[in-house]
C-alpha cells in the first residue's frame, strides 16, 4: 500500500488528533504499510501502540495484535473504541469471553468491521481460533512485547516459541510486526529467528532516558531507614518501590504507613479488586508510593513518577531498564535509586538451583550482568546503554552526567599495558573463554575447563597475577563498554576481539581505568551494629566525649552506655527530648531514661547554637511486629529454657535467635541468661571474658575473638556479651 507523507499525517490527526509523529513511529508505520516484515525497538514510553494501531485502522482486513497482558489489552481496546463511532473496531479474544461475546467478535470480524483485534498466545493457539482466521482477512500481525520470545528476555513466555507455527497455520505472506521495549543483540537475534523474519525491516530507537538520574548504594541492615528518609524528602511526590518477595513488599508498605507515609503494597497475591483499588489510588495521587514486585507497572502510564527505588536488585538489566523507565515519562525528573548487596544476588542463584541446566545458565550470564552494573565505576548510563547495542559519549551525550559514578567520580589509573595483555591472552586461547575463565587464566587459576585446553601449561598462565581478580573483571567489562571486546552472540558470554581491539594491538593507546566498586560490608548481618554515614561529625565526636565523661564517672566501658550505632543515628536525628530518644537505632525506653538526660541536653543547646532545622519527620517507627517475639523470648527466659530449644520452637537458627537477644538487651532491657552462661563456661573462664569487657573500649567480637586467640568462638562472646550488658548497663 502506497501512501504519500501528507495522508499519513492526515491519518494521524483524524484517529488520534496528533499534529506529528514521535521518533521512528513514522518510519516503523511506513514499513509495515508497505506490507513488509518489521521489526521495532523502541523504550518504554516510545509510543509503540501507535505503531500498529494506525496502519491497522487505515488498511482493509483485521490485524490480530498478539499481547501477553490481558489488562493491557483491555485498556487499548478502550483507547481505541473511544476515537471510533463503532463499537466493534477493536475487540479482545481470550478465554473470559462467554459464548454470545465471542460470537459477536467473530461476526464484527466478519464484517469487516473490526480493525484490531487483541489476542493472548494461549487464545491463538486454539484450533477452532486458528480455523476462523483462516478464512479472514488478516492485514498483519503484530508481535507486541517480543521479547517474551527469547529465554534470554526479562519475561519469557514458552508459549510464545510456537507463534511462527500458527501464523502460518492462518494464512500465507501474512506480513509480522515485532515490537519490544528492551532487547540486547542476543534478544533481537532470537526474536527474529523464532518468527521467521530474519529479512525484517529493524527500527530502533534510542534507549537514552536523559531526564533520569541513576544511582547504585550499598544495602545494609538500615536499607527501610535509608528509603524512609527518601521518601520524606521527596514529599508528595509519586514513585514506586520494587521488591523480590510479596512478603517485603507487606512489610515495607506497612512500616512506610506507620512512618505517615501514603503507601500501598501491590503484588499478585492479593485479590484482583484490591490489586485495582490500589493502582487507581496511585493514579488519582490519594497514595504517593506503590510498594510493589515486577507485576506493578505493565500497561501503567503515569507520567509523572518521579522516583523508582529497588529495594531488592533486579533479576536482569532489561529488567532494571524496564523498571527505571516508568520514572518520568513526562521529561521531567525522574530519580532510579536501587539498593545492592552481593548476597541478594547468592540469593537469586539459590532459587535457579531447581531450574533446567540450559535455563540455569541463562540466569546467571543475567545476573552476572547486573552485578557488573551496581560494582562498576564508569557511567552507569553508558554501561545500560552499550548493554542495548548502543555506543554513548558521557562528555557530548544527552544526560552524560545524570549519574552518580559521573558525579562522584572513582580515582583512575593506567591501564594500557594490562589491556594489552587482556587482549594478548584472549588471542592466544584462541577466544574460547568467558570472562570469569580468562581471569583464571590471567590469574593463573586452574580448573577443569582451562586443564582440559591445557593452557595452565601455556607461557603466559599466571601473567596477570600481580593483579586481584576483581581488577580484571572490571578491566574486561570496561574493554567490552570501549569496543574491544564483544560477547559472542551464539555462544553467550565467550570473549572475541573486535576490529578495534586488533587495532589497539597493532597501535596502543593510552587507557585510564577506574577500579569498580566492591560492596563488602563485613557487619551487614549483625543488626545491631551496621552503621549508617555520620550526618554530623561534631556532633558525634561531642556524644563520644560526653560517653566516655560519663562511662569514667560509672567506672564502666563507653559502650555499656550507648553503642557507635547509636551515637551516629543521634548525629542524624537531633533528638531533644528522651521520648524522641526511643526512636534511635539501639535504644529503648529503659536506656533513654537511664543514660539520655546528658545527651539529649547537649543535642538541644547544638542545636539551638548551630540553629540547625532539626527533620522531626525523620523519626523512624518501627511497625512493632516483633513485640510478640520479644515477649516469648522475655517469658521463656525467667522460666530457664534452654535457648536452642527457644530458637528452633521458633524456627530460627541460633545465629538469628542471638540477634534478637541483643536487640533485646541493647535496647535497655535485662535478660537473665545465667543459667545458659553457666552451662557454656567455668568461673575461671566467667571471670577472663567479664575482665576483658570491663577493661574494653570497645564491644566489638572480632578484636575479642583476636585478643583469646579464638579461644571461644563468635556465638559464646555474643552470648557472654549480652550477660555483660544485661548486669552492668541495663
Amino acid at each position: 500500500m502506497s501512501i504519500s507523507t501528507k495522508e499519513l499525517h492526515a491519518a494521524l490527526k483524524t484517529y488520534f488528533g496528533f499534529g506529528k509523529f514521535k521518533g521512528l513511529q513514522e518510519q516503523v508505520i511506513t514499513s509495515i504499510l508497505s506490507k513488509k516484515n518489521t521489526f521495532a525497538i523502541m523504550p518504554t514510553g516510545g509510543g509503540k501502540s501507535l505503531c500498529y494501531q494506525l496502519p491497522a485502522l487505515m488498511q482493509d482486513g483485521t490485524a490480530i495484535i498478539v499481547s501477553p497482558l490481558i489488562a493491557l489489552m483491555k485498556n487499548q481496546v478502550d483507547a481505541i473504541r473511544g476515537i471510533s463511532s463503532e463499537e466493534g473496531i477493536a475487540h479482545v479474544l481470550n478465554s473470559s469471553l462467554n459464548k454470545s461475546e465471542i460470537r459477536q467478535v467473530k461476526s464484527d470480524i466478519e464484517s469487516g468491521i473490526t480493525k484490531l483485534l487483541y489476542v493472548a498466545p494461549e487464545s491463538l493457539s486454539k484450533a477452532e481460533n486458528i480455523e476462523f482466521l483462516r478464512g479472514q482477512t488478516v492485514s498483519f500481525m503484530a508481535v507486541d512485547e517480543a521479547h517474551c520470545i527469547s529465554e534470554w528476555g526479562h519475561d519469557f513466555r514458552p508459549e510464545y516459541r510456537n507463534l511462527k507455527h500458527i501464523i502460518t497455520q492462518i494464512g500465507d505472506n501474512i506480513p509480522i510486526i515485532g515490537l519490544t521495549a528492551t532487547a540486547t543483540p542476543k534478544v533481537q537475534e532470537d526474536i527474529l529467528k523464532n518468527l521467521g523474519t530474519t529479512d525484517s525491516t529493524t527500527f530502533k530507537a534510542s534507549f537514552n532516558r536523559p531526564n533520569l538520574y541513576y544511582e547504585i548504594l550499598p544495602k545494609t541492615a538500615q536499607v527501610d531507614n535509608d528509603i524512609i528518609r527518601f521518601v520524606k524528602q521527596n514529599e508528595g511526590k509519586s514513585g514506586i518501590i520494587y521488591c523480590l518477595s510479596r512478603k517485603r513488599v507487606e512489610e515495607l508498605s506497612q512500616i512506610l504507613q506507620v512512618n505517615q507515609i501514603k503507601a500501598v503494597p501491590y503484588h499478585a497475591g492479593l485479590d484482583a479488586k484490591t490489586r485495582s483499588r490500589h493502582q487507581d489510588m496511585f493514579l488519582m495521587e490519594d497514595v504517593d508510593v506503590v510498594v510493589a514486585t515486577i507485576a506493578f507497572g505493565m500497561g501503567i502510564d503515569k507520567p509523572d513518577v518521579r522516583f523508582v527505588i529497588h529495594h531488592d536488585i533486579p533479576k536482569s538489566i532489561e529488567s532494571y531498564y524496564q523498571e527505571t523507565g516508568r520514572a518520568g515519562r513526562d521529561g521531567g525528573e525522574g530519580h532510579c535509586l536501587a539498593y545492592y548487596a552481593y548476597k541478594d544476588i547468592e540469593k537469586l542463584e539459590k532459587f535457579m538451583s531447581g531450574k533446567p541446566v540450559a535455563e540455569q545458565e541463562i540466569g546467571f550470564a543475567l545476573l552476572q550482568e547486573v552485578v557488573a552494573l551496581a560494582e562498576t565505576s564508569m557511567s552507569r548510563r553508558k554501561f545500560i546503554l552499550h548493554y542495548f547495542g548502543e555506543s554513548f559519549d558521557t562528555k557530548t551525550g544527552d544526560g552524560g552526567d545524570m549519574d552518580d559514578n559521573i558525579r562522584n567520580p572513582k580515582p583512575q589509573s593506567e591501564a594500557m599495558d594490562q589491556v594489552k595483555l587482556l587482549l594478548n591472552i584472549v588471542s592466544s586461547t584462541h577466544e574460547k573463554y568467558k570472562s570469569k575463565d580468562l581471569v583464571n587464566v590471567l590469574t593463573g587459576q586452574e580448573n577443569a575447563l582451562i586443564k582440559s585446553h591445557k593452557t595452565d601449561e601455556k607461557p603466559f598462565f599466571g601473567n596477570g597475577s600481580e593483579k586481584v581478580p576483581l581488577y580484571w573483571m572490571a578491566l574486561i567489562r570496561q574493554s567490552l563498554v570501549a569496543g574491544f571486546l564483544r560477547k559472542d552472540i551464539e555462544t553467550y558470554g565467550v570473549l572475541k576481539i573486535t576490529e578495534n581491539g586488533r587495532e589497539f594491538l597493532k597501535q596502543p593507546v593510552s587507557f585510564t581505568m577506574t577500579e569498580d566498586h566492591t560492596y563488602n560490608f563485613a557487619d551487614s548481618s549483625r543488626s545491631y551494629s551496621n552503621s549508617t554515614a555520620v550526618a554530623d561529625v561534631n556532633l558525634m565526636r561531642m556524644l563520644k566525649d560526653l560517653r566516655k565523661k560519663n562511662a569514667k564517672k560509672l567506672g564502666v566501658p563507653p559502650f555499656v552506655i550507648f553503642q557507635d550505632p547509636s551515637l551516629e543515628d543521634m548525629a542524624l536525628k537531633y533528638p531533644i527530648t528522651i521520648e524522641e530518644l526511643y526512636n534511635i537505632h539501639g535504644v529503648g525506653e529503659g536506656k533513654a531514661k537511664r543514660y539520655g538526660t546528658d545527651f539529649v541536653a547537649l543535642i538541644n543547646s547544638y542545636v539551638n547554637e548551630n540553629e540547625i532545622d532539626r527533620m522531626q519527620d525523620m523519626v523512624i517507627k518501627s511497625t512493632g511486629s516483633n513485640s510478640s517475639l520479644k515477649l516469648y523470648i522475655i517469658q521463656n527466659i525467667d522460666r530457664k529454657l534452654p535457648l536452642d530449644d527457644l530458637s528452633s520452637a521458633k524456627g530460627m537458627s541460633m545465629d538469628e535467635f542471638v540477634k534478637e537477644l541483643e536487640a533485646i538487651v541493647f535496647s535497655g532491657t535485662k535478660l537473665n541468661i545465667d543459667y545458659w552462661i553457666d552451662e557454656l563456661f567455668d568461673e575461671d573462664q566467667q571471670e577472663e571474658i567479664h575482665d576483658y569487657f570491663m577493661d574494653s573500649e570497645s564491644d566489638d567480637i572480632e578484636a575479642a575473638i583476636e585478643e583469646f586467640d579464638g579461644d571461644y568462638d563468635d556465638q559464646e562472646l555474643r552470648l557472654y556479651r549480652l550477660k555483660f550488658i544485661s548486669e552492668v548497663a541495663n
